[in-house]
C-alpha cells in the first residue's frame, strides 16, 4: 500500500467548500449561469444543540467557521434553478409536461454538486449526521421552495447512508445505473486482466499496446507535480471536446481549474499522453481514499484507443497503485462494461409540489426501475470476467 495513506485522510472531493467555492468563484455555477446558490446550513453552540436554519453561500459557510461565531454543524448545498442542464439526472420530459400543461416546471431547486454525477455524500457535518437533522433540513428547503415558487427539489446522487437518512414519505425515490469498476485486491493491472476470460483480455492487451505502437507513453502526474502549461493544455483539449460534442464551450471556466489546482491538489490526478515528448492529451481524475473519480479528457488528434487508455486503464493503474477500491470513470458509457466497469444502481430524491404531476412521475418511476432492474441484469452477462 502506498505511503500516501500516512498521510491525513482524503474525503469525497466535490463537496469541499474549496471545490463549491470555486465552482461560485469562477462564475462556473451561479445566478448568471442558472445556478443561483441558497445553500443551507445546521447552526449551533459548540454542543449542537438548539439548531437553526439559515441561507448560506460557500463563502458565507467559511467566513461563519473562521469568526467562531453560529458555529455550523452541517451544510447542504442548495441551487435555485431555471434549466435542468448540468444535472445528469434528466427532467427535461418533466419540464416539457409541465409546459404542454401551461404550467411551469422553472423555478425548481437542486441539491448536488454542479457538472458531477459523482456519488457520494450532500451534507457537510462535523457530527454523526442524523434523521433529525435531515428533516430539518427537508422542511427547510420546502419553505424556500415556498417563497420562491420553485415546483420542486431534486437531490441528487446521495451515497447510500445519506440516501436513507433523507429518506420521507414526501419525496419520490429514483434509480438509476452507472458503471464502476471494482479493486478486488489486485497487486497489478495483470492481476486484474486475468480475471477476464481469454478474448476480453488480449482486446485489453491489444488496445494497451497500440498505444505504444503509435510512440505515445503514458505518465501520471498528482496534486503539484502537474505544471502550469499541463493545466492550460488541458483546457484547451477540454473547451475542444466539447466544441466538437454540442457546440459550447462546456459548464467549466479556466478560472476553476486554477483555482482548484491551487487549492485541493492533493486530490487531483492528470494522466498525459506523450508523443516525441510532447503532451498530446489529457485526463483529469479526483480521488479520495476510497474512490477515484475520471472526470473530463480531450485530445490534440485522433489516437486509436487513447481514450480507453487514459480513461480507463491508466485510471485502474492508478487506483490499485494506491489501493483505492472504486474507479467511478463518469457518467453513461455503456462500452466501460466490455473493459471492467460493472452496473451499479444510483439513486435520487424529488420532492414533486403539484400533487397530480407528483401522482404521475411516481407511476413513471416504478416502471423505469424495472427498466433499469432489466437493464444491469443485462449489462452483467456483457461483463469480461470469467464465471468460476
Amino acid at each position: 500500500m502506498n505511503s500516501d495513506r500516512q498521510n491525513p485522510p482524503l474525503s469525497y472531493p466535490f463537496l469541499r467548500s474549496e471545490f463549491l467555492q470555486a465552482l461560485e468563484d469562477s462564475e462556473s455555477a451561479c445566478e448568471s449561469s442558472g445556478w443561483y446558490p441558497v445553500h443551507l446550513s445546521l447552526q449551533s453552540d459548540p454542543s449542537f444543540e438548539d439548531k437553526s436554519l439559515e441561507d448560506k453561500s460557500v463563502e458565507d459557510k467559511s467566513s461563519e467557521n473562521n469568526s467562531g461565531e453560529n458555529q455550523i454543524s452541517a451544510f447542504m448545498p442548495l441551487y435555485l434553478k431555471d434549466h435542468s442542464m448540468g444535472e445528469y439526472v434528466f427532467d427535461h420530459v418533466w419540464a416539457n409536461a409541465y409546459h404542454e400543461n401551461g404550467l411551469d416546471y422553472y423555478p425548481k431547486l437542486v441539491t448536488a454538486v454542479p457538472f458531477t454525477p459523482s456519488v457520494g455524500p450532500r451534507v457537510q457535518t462535523d457530527h454523526q449526521l442524523t434523521r433529525e437533522d435531515c428533516t430539518q433540513l427537508i422542511d427547510e428547503v420546502l419553505n424556500v421552495a415556498e417563497d420562491t415558487g420553485a415546483s420542486s427539489w431534486h437531490f441528487l446522487f446521495p451515497g447510500t447512508e445519506h440516501l436513507k437518512l433523507f429518506g420521507d414519505p414526501r419525496l419520490l425515490q429514483r434509480t438509476g445505473v452507472q458503471y464502476q469498476w471494482h479493486n478486488r485486491g489486485y497487486q497489478t493491472f495483470d492481476d486484474f486482466t486475468s480475471t477476464m476470460i481469454s478474448r476480453k483480455r488480449k482486446m485489453v492487451r491489444k488496445e494497451r499496446a497500440a498505444i505504444t505502437k503509435q510512440g505515445l507513453n503514458v505518465t501520471i502526474q498528482v496534486g503539484t507535480e502537474i505544471s502550469a502549461e499541463i493545466w492550460q493544455l488541458f483546457y484547451q483539449l477540454y473547451e475542444r471536446t466539447y466544441i466538437k460534442r454540442n457546440g459550447t464551450r462546456g459548464y467549466l471556466t479556466e478560472e476553476f481549474f486554477k483555482q482548484i489546482s491551487a487549492t485541493m491538489p492533493e486530490q487531483i490526478a492528470m494522466a498525459v499522453a506523450w508523443q516525441d515528448k510532447i503532451p498530446v492529451a489529457c485526463a483529469l481524475y479526483f480521488f479520495d481514499d476510497e474512490t477515484l473519480y475520471g472526470r473530463y479528457w480531450g485530445s490534440v488528434d485522433e489516437f486509436p484507443y487513447l481514450h480507453f487508455e487514459l480513461c480507463y486503464y491508466s485510471g485502474i493503474e492508478f487506483a490499485i497503485s494506491r489501493g483505492i477500491q472504486r474507479y467511478d470513470a463518469g457518467a453513461q458509457g455503456e462500452h466501460k462494461i466490455v473493459r471492467g466497469f460493472e452496473p451499479v444502481e444510483t439513486h435520487s430524491l424529488h420532492w414533486i409540489k403539484h400533487p397530480q404531476f407528483k401522482e404521475a412521475i411516481a407511476r413513471f418511476l416504478v416502471r423505469e426501475k424495472e427498466s433499469i432492474a432489466l437493464h444491469i441484469q443485462q449489462a452483467q452477462e456483457m461483463l469480461p470476467y470469467r464465471k468460476d
